[in-house]
This record gives structure tokens, sequence and C-alpha cells, in this order.
């Protein structure tokens, strides 16, 4: 039994990220997923909805192991480059040339926080 204690106090306590991360994180991936964009990995070229899917099932992987609690840390780590091959991802949106997934998916998160948010509605006249 006090071994037990002593294995679990010692296991590293895992943060869940932050809302705001979550917000980020999952905005960039539905960015791209709207884009119409195609996406290389490892040398082919897939449509937006495939690459979203790889990237969640990355991102998933890397939240398992508290690797990826920043939407930096997801571009970095996830959507880079392959994990397999360390080929870099590209992105190419219609008959522009491809650019590094990083390098669009950084574009986008500077897009989003320099985003002016919503104003409140206002309320209606008595």
């Amino acid at each position: 039994m006090v071994l037990v204690l002593a294995l679990a106090a010692a296991a590293p306590a895992r943060a869940a990220p932050s809302a705001q991360a979550e917000r980020e994180t999952e905005h960039l991936i539905q960015a791209l997923g709207r884009s119409g964009c195609q996406f290389e990995r490892n040398g082919s070229w897939y449509d937006a909805a495939q690459a979203q899917a790889h990237l969640r099932k990355k991102l998933a992987y890397l939240r398992k192991r508290d690797l990826a609690d920043t939407a930096e840390l997801f571009i970095e780590r996830a959507a880079s480059e392959s994990s397999l091959s360390g080929k870099p991802y590209h992105v190419r949106c219609g008959g522009d040339a491809a650019t590094p997934a990083a390098a669009w998916l950084r574009a986008r998160l500077v897009q989003l926080r320099n985003a002016k948010p919503p104003s409140p509605a206002t309320p209606p006249s008595p």
C-alpha cells in the first residue's frame, strides 16, 4: 500500500490545457478543415478534411502525454512535420505555391489573436 501511494505521488501531475489554448488549437484545426487547401505529408497531398483528421489524431496523442498544452506547442509538435520521417508538412491553397504548414498555422494563430472580439449586443430599448 505504501509503495502504491509513493508511486502515485511521484507520478507527474497532468495539467489540462487552458481554455484559451483549447479554443486556439481547435480554431487552427477547423481553419485548415474549412480552408479547401491541400495538405502534404510524406510526399503525398491530402484534402483539408483528411489533414484535419490527421492533426486531430496527433493532437490526441500529444494531449495524452501532456505535450501540447498551447497552440504553439501543437504547431511545433503535431503540425509542422511528420513524426515518422521528419519531413515538413506543407499547405497549398488554390494555385498558390506550397508553404510550410507551421508558417500557415502560425499566421492563422496571429490572425485569431489580433481579431477584435465581437462587440456585445446592445440591449433593446425599453
